[in-house]
């Protein structure tokens, strides 16, 4: 592959650099799109630029001429992955789609999770097909996706202003007696980037030592609600990252050790006014974990 420069069209205006290229370098892990970025192989309009940077129509990109795919980075997507993943599809229009997503299965792939949700996306939909946001690997429940560049620009634009609604149902240690509104900047692994974040706890019940929880969200960060949860001494059911490794080494060893953590609602207005509102009933293995909590 040669040096390749690639103009920046309407449609993708507005994006961040590491969000288009990772759609337009679909056969590219990721981990090695962000290393190119970082070393200054990417440039835009002949400059370094960061991650982050929001493109914007008319934007020269040169592509470095490096990227060969070799074998270990094309994808094999088996039938089962495919029809797994359409019988998770809960609500789909012209412009989106939803889906009932599974713990366990990352929404990109990479070098660790190399087969993502939206590598099997595509291969059902389209090399068109995006993200609308994103959810950690273990967690589960409603998922977004974007059928043409054209909604995930809206989608984006909504986040954007906080018009999308998404709300979550969580286990956590100890019980909560009350509402409980969280006001304080997240980080992932440094102080230094901390950014700002919203969230508000909600009691569903209380159980033994535990609680149910709906979890509402003004703002997108990584790992918001667990570090929130942490925060006000209620970390997540096994969160070994931010939470009580003690507490959750001596729950039940039957049980499934995935974070309690479940996207359960969003709700959003398409392009054409049109309110699309989607709920994701709990997985089993939160049920049952709920149950065995009395």
């Amino acid at each position: 592959m040669s040096v390749k420069i690639v103009e920046v069209d309407v449609d993708n205006e507005g994006r961040r650099l590491d969000n288009y290229l990772i759609s337009y370098l679909k056969d590219i892990p990721k981990s090695k799109i962000y290393k190119i970025i970082r070393k200054g192989e990417i440039r835009v309009n002949s400059s370094r630029a960061k991650p982050d940077r929001k493109i914007k129509n008319g934007d020269l990109i040169r592509i470095p001429p490096n990227l060969n795919i070799t074998k270990t980075s094309i994808k094999s997507i088996n039938i089962k992955q495919l029809e797994n993943l359409k019988e998770k599809i809960i609500y789909e229009d012209k412009n989106y789609i939803v889906i009932n997503k599974d713990a366990g299965i990352a929404v990109h792939g990479g070098s660790k999770n190399y087969i993502g949700i939206i590598d099997i996306a595509r291969k059902i939909y389209g090399r068109n097909i995006d993200l609308c946001h994103r959810l950690d690997k273990n967690t589960s429940g409603c998922l977004v996706l974007a059928k043409n560049k054209q909604s995930a620009k809206h989608f984006n634009n909504l986040i954007k202003n906080r018009l999308v609604q998404k709300t979550y149902v969580c286990v956590l240690k100890g019980n909560i007696r009350k509402s409980i509104v969280v006001n304080r900047p997240v980080y992932k692994t440094k102080n230094s980037k901390s950014k700002e974040a919203h969230s508000k706890f909600e009691k569903i019940k209380n159980l033994k030592g535990f609680s149910v929880v709906k979890v509402k969200i003004f703002t997108g960060r990584t790992h918001q609600i667990r570090i929130h949860a942490a925060m006000i001494g209620h970390p997540i059911v096994f969160d070994n990252k931010y939470g009580d490794r003690v507490l959750n080494n001596n729950l039940d060893n039957k049980l499934k050790r995935r974070i309690a953590l479940h996207s359960h609602h969003v709700r959003f207005k398409d392009q054409d006014s049109k309110i699309i509102d989607i709920k994701c009933k709990n997985p089993l293995d939160i049920d049952i974990l709920i149950k065995s909590l009395h």
